[in-house]
């Protein structure tokens, strides 16, 4: 922090910033989703961490659904460990209770190979 915002905080300081928006998060994460979202975008951004002694690589994945209204709604963040098909997987099978983001497919396979007509995958 210092380094880049010229201030000092303490282990503790952000202790007890996380605790005070724990809460926050926890509602955000149990919100309704939207039935379906005709627009989903799914990405990674990669990035180095230290654990213990070592430097390691983790991934943040994101999804960014667009409401039939056109609204904009991040329906969800994951972090693991490097980006893999698998773990996309998961990713849709956590989407899919609350909604049908990705309708009932088991993968985006249905998808690529021609099953959805209108669907695009970049």
């Amino acid at each position: 922090m210092r380094d880049i915002y010229g201030i000092d905080v303490s282990s503790s300081m952000v202790s007890k910033i996380t605790d005070k928006i724990l809460p926050t998060i926890a509602e955000w994460q149990s919100r309704p989703l939207e039935r379906a979202y005709p627009i989903v975008y799914l990405d990674a951004i990669h990035f180095k961490v230290r654990k213990d002694i070592r430097i390691i690589n983790k991934a943040a994945y994101s999804v960014l659904g667009i409401s039939m209204s056109g609204i904009k709604d991040i329906l969800g963040i994951w972090v693991g460990e490097s980006e893999s098909s698998r773990f996309w997987l998961g990713v849709c099978d956590d989407l899919n209770p609350s909604s049908t983001v990705i309708g009932k497919q088991k993968s985006l396979e249905p998808v690529s190979n021609g099953e959805f007509q209108d669907s695009v995958i970049f």
